[in-house]
């Protein structure tokens, strides 16, 4: 069984090659390795911009179409809708019940952005709560893995927390014991005793070693012993930790090595800043872009030499250049061998190159709106039936299954 990736974006409309290095690129590889689950994040959208209703819609499809242009395979990867799906907004109206306020107030970014967002009132519940929803959104479907650069692995963090929280509040039912006793009866004598023993040091010690044993056993049966059930496995996992049937997983973070692609002035790409070429940029466009971007201050003439690192053009040749080509433009730009619009050229070439099939898929599937359409609908529909058994456990867990 595949392990399973949850990842999500807030629609902004149409993507730019910040997200596509950042999140686009390594999404397209995963979906080949893991269970993918891959979200529209409109809720979230309203966090910061409740008062812009009008452009979510276009921005979502304008987004979703950018993402298949990119490779994301709906064959391979579910991709839905968040709003579309209430089982998040009561998934997070139930872990608000328990989560402490104080918890939300120490994320990161929640001073950050309120300090860097002073035009817009982000005094409400909800931009206070969004960790939590997004907490939710990850913890509903199970995952195993969230993709996210360092500067967002606090949100993971939070969310582990709420998990363990959960589940040391809800995990132990009133047949708890009984149901722990009939799945280490279903494993032999000496393996339930080696079991029993490494949960004891694990809860004596919290020594790594002792718990990586006794998953070992578990992992075992769920191979060997026939009729052997996932929900044995939570069970018995829980049982591990102490904190009784794991009823919410507890999401690790996935930490991959993305290229930083900066705006043209060299600071973060951005549509806001002004500073972004799209995905589907027209080569014109694109080629207008790339040759007006600023340079190494120093050079002021064609004869002045220059220096890489001063230069936001060079950003771009790490990401687009191969080692022959980025020699060729160190060189000739420290010796003044190269103008900049000759050492321009390579970038802009590599470009067009990289987007001429993203603007190929685009068109098809602009062409035929129904269709991209169908491919958010049937994924949220696949999606909802993960939803749908997560908050049976959860509903059952609180005790409001009846």
């Amino acid at each position: 069984m595949r392990t399973r990736v949850l990842s999500g974006m807030r629609p902004t409309g149409s993507m730019h090659l910040g997200h596509y290095h950042g999140a686009l690129k390594n999404w397209a590889k995963l979906q080949h390795e893991h269970d993918c689950f891959f979200f529209v994040a409109d809720w979230h959208a309203l966090t910061t911009h409740y008062e812009e209703r009008e452009v979510i819609e276009k921005s979502v499809y304008d987004m979703v179409v950018d993402w298949l242009a990119a490779g994301l395979d709906p064959d391979r990867c579910t991709i839905f809708i968040q709003s579309r799906l209430p089982e998040h907004a009561e998934l997070f109206t139930l872990l608000a019940m328990g989560t402490p306020l104080g918890w939300l107030e120490r994320v990161p970014t929640y001073k950050d952005q309120i300090e860097k967002l002073k035009d817009r009132d982000l005094a409400t519940y909800g931009f206070l709560g969004y960790p939590l929803l997004q907490a939710a959104d990850i913890l509903i479907y199970k995952a195993d893995f969230v993709p996210v650069g360092e500067d967002q692995s606090s949100h993971v963090e939070l969310t582990r927390e709420v998990a363990r929280r959960f589940n040391n509040l809800y995990g132990r039912g009133r047949d708890f014991e009984a149901q722990v006793a009939a799945a280490l009866a279903l494993l032999s004598k000496d393996d339930s005793r080696y079991f029993d023993k490494q949960r004891k040091a694990y809860g004596e010690t919290g020594a790594a070693e002792a718990y990586g044993r006794g998953e070992a056993i578990v992992k075992k049966a769920a191979v060997q012993v026939s009729g052997w059930t996932p929900a044995q496995t939570e069970l018995l996992m829980g049982h591990l930790k102490g904190s009784g049937r794991s009823v919410l997983v507890e999401p690790q973070v996935l930490l991959t090595e993305t290229p930083k692609l900066p705006g043209l002035d060299g600071a973060k790409m951005s549509k806001s800043y002004g500073n972004a070429i799209l995905m589907r940029e027209t080569p014109e466009t694109l080629t207008k872009k790339v040759r007006g971007m600023a340079t190494d201050p120093a050079r002021v003439r064609r004869t002045d030499p220059g220096e890489p690192d001063k230069c936001p053009v060079w950003n771009f040749h790490q990401v687009y250049s191969d080692d022959a080509t980025r020699e060729w433009a160190a060189a000739g730009c420290r010796s003044a061998g190269i103008g900049c619009l000759d050492c321009k050229q390579p970038v802009i070439d590599a470009m067009l190159r990289e987007q001429q099939p993203w603007r190929e898929r685009a068109a098809a599937l602009l062409a035929e709106p129904k269709k991209v359409q169908w491919i958010v609908e049937n994924g949220t529909e696949r999606a909802r039936t993960v939803a749908r058994q997560t908050m049976k456990d959860v509903r059952e867990a609180m005790g409001l299954a009846y």
